[in-house]
């Protein structure tokens, strides 16, 4: 008798990386052009080329879809090489995220999502979890470095420091929608290294 071998599954079973990319990428375009609320699994299926039933052997509902998507975006890790003072990692951590908030895709998903998550409990809490880890990290990141360097005294609060950080940006490009002056980055730079050394 001959042994049996495993046959790789085939169709359904199989689920294409390029399609599961493909999807992702049609979410965050149909989330940029219509936001959460008009947000369709069909208009999301359309868009990627797919059909309907390719999104739903992936994810069982629109919200299981985004908030995995969003999770992943905000999750991610980001490069902060030391610049080798304060003012200098301030200022790169401010470039990274002025130009993550500049982008067409984030300056109108962001405001919709938050707008959201204030009616739903599950978008504010992995809004608030993703966000909160890849930026509470940074932060420690920036605050043990400058300690290190003799900069800022041991016990400096990496929170607050974020909080002075993400704050004016944020109001300037997600809410308020004023343009940053070309010296914005560093004067803020340069102020919050003020502030934080007392």
């Amino acid at each position: 008798m001959l042994p049996q071998t495993r046959r790789t599954p085939a169709g359904a079973a199989v689920l294409r990386g390029d399609i599961t990319e493909a999807i992702q990428n049609a979410v965050v375009e149909e989330l940029a052009a219509v936001g959460y609320g008009r947000l369709s699994i069909e208009a999301v299926a359309r868009r990627a080329g797919v059909a309907k039933t390719a999104v739903y052997r992936r994810w069982s509902s629109k919200l299981e879809l985004v908030l995995e998507i969003v999770s992943g975006v905000a999750s991610q890790k980001l490069s902060l090489p030391d610049m080798g003072s304060l003012p200098g990692d301030l200022t790169l951590f401010l470039t990274i995220l002025t130009k993550a908030l500049r982008h067409p895709l984030a300056s109108q998903i962001i405001p919709d999502l938050l707008a959201e998550a204030a009616r739903n409990p599950q978008i504010a809490e992995t809004l608030q979890q993703a966000l909160r880890n890849t930026q509470h990290e940074m932060g420690v990141l920036v605050i043990q470095r400058a300690v290190a360097r003799g900069e800022l005294p041991a016990g400096t609060d990496p929170v607050l420091a974020l909080d002075l950080l993400v704050g004016p940006v944020y109001w300037h490009l997600a809410v308020a929608r004023h343009p940053l002056p070309n010296d914005y980055v560093p004067r803020l730079a340069k102020a919050i290294a003020a502030g934080l050394r007392g």
